[in-house]
């Protein structure tokens, strides 16, 4: 083959093998992989375009080409298969995040039994006006039981825009609040930043204090750690202490798990850190459909290095599944009693919130009733500590 050929031959190559590249590379970057597959590709691509051409126009190397073409080709091969095989591993652990709670099977209806139900008669009955209800994703067993009680017969259907029983997450909750899209939401306390948007929108909230909860750490129910000092826990989440064999554990590094911003967890570590600075979570990086990448809080992720938080209620099952175990705090278990009686460092308030500037009459009717005793029974049925007992 003469000079010009080579040069056409090279040409087409090279362009095909371009081509394709970057069809792969478009196809990662809007599947999600991450930028490692992206990296990947284009060095296996690079590389290969470079072994051709010299395949072709330099005839003595063919022989030490051979070999490199091998021992680079195994190489990728050993690579891809080992990242493939780690992300089926990590695609298997069990992830502890809200977004898996099946909500449908707590949609409100006279006949779902996974909704707890009064002993009586509800001393209320609202018919009309009916106030919008939406909240963060843990308590939505427990005010679907609220309008189970008290609100008509009905399709409060989560898949439908109208519904005026909805389920989100804190933040978009205190978003949908401040806009006046709804009437009552029910999370934890608001963020510092929650608090500010609110004032910068000129709306003043009313709290209303419904029932208790207890803010926890969990582990890998393999990890020999039991418990942790408030300290402590202040000190993994400041970056001070890295390594489990400082607390007790195993000679391994501690990956600590947070929550997105304004969510009500996050929210609740910002106050346990009272004034020290959260060091920056583990991330997971997102390539998004515009080719940016997005950097999000990771979802906790069960290894044995690994330790988390959530609120007690959320996280129970897998505790009793062995999955997971709480950790004592200064030597107090998070149960119910010791929520009760404030002895776990802890606990918290969680709140039924409107704005102050209502026009529905049944808000506060329904608020009222909460508090009461038919109220703080179905609070203490669904598994969340009333207010009183």
């Amino acid at each position: 083959m003469n000079q010009i050929g080579k040069v056409i031959v090279s040409l087409v190559l090279t362009g095909a093998m371009i081509f394709i590249s970057f069809t792969m590379i478009i196809g990662a970057a809007f599947t999600g992989l991450g930028e490692y597959p992206i990296m990947f590709i284009f060095v296996v691509a690079l590389t290969t375009i470079i072994i051709t051409n010299c395949a072709i126009f330099m005839k003595g190397t063919k022989k030490n080409l051979k070999k490199f073409t091998l021992f680079f080709y195994s190489v990728a091969t050993v690579i891809l298969i080992s990242y493939v095989s780690y992300q089926v591993y990590q695609d298997k652990l069990e992830i502890v995040s809200n977004q898996d709670v099946d909500l449908e099977s707590y949609q409100p209806a006279s006949d779902n039994d996974k909704l707890v139900s009064l002993d009586s008669e509800p001393t209320i009955s609202i018919t009309e006006n009916l106030p919008v209800l939406v909240g963060a994703t843990a308590l939505y067993p427990l005010y679907a039981a609220f309008v189970k009680a008290v609100y008509p017969e009905g399709d409060y259907n989560l898949e439908d825009d109208e519904n005026i029983v909805l389920a989100s997450q804190t933040g978009n909750a205190y978003q949908n609040l401040f806009r006046g899209e709804v009437d009552i939401i029910f999370t934890a306390g608001p963020s510092e930043r929650q608090e500010k948007q609110a004032e910068n929108r000129n709306v003043s909230l009313d709290l209303t204090p419904i029932g208790k909860e207890a803010f926890v750490f969990f582990v890998h129910a393999d990890n020999p750690v039991t418990e942790l000092t408030v300290k402590e826990v202040q000190a993994i989440y400041s970056g001070e202490i890295t390594n489990w064999n400082q607390v007790g554990g195993k000679d391994e590094e501690i990956r600590a798990f947070q929550r997105p911003a304004d969510s009500g967890s996050q929210t609740m570590l910002e106050k346990v850190m009272d004034g020290k600075r959260l060091m920056e979570p583990p991330t997971d990086e997102i390539v998004s459909g515009m080719g940016g990448i997005i950097r999000e809080t990771a979802n906790y992720k069960n290894k044995t290095d690994a330790i988390g938080f959530t609120f007690r209620y959320f996280a129970s099952e897998m505790v009793d599944k062995g999955k997971i175990k709480f950790v004592q705090i200064d030597g107090i278990d998070p149960n119910k009693e010791n929520i009760n009686n404030d002895t776990y460092p802890f606990t918290a308030e969680f709140y039924a919130i409107t704005r102050t500037d209502y026009d529905n009459n049944n808000i506060p009717l329904l608020i009222d009733w909460i508090t009461s005793e038919q109220g703080q029974q179905i609070i203490e049925k669904t598994g969340y500590v009333p207010l009183k007992q």
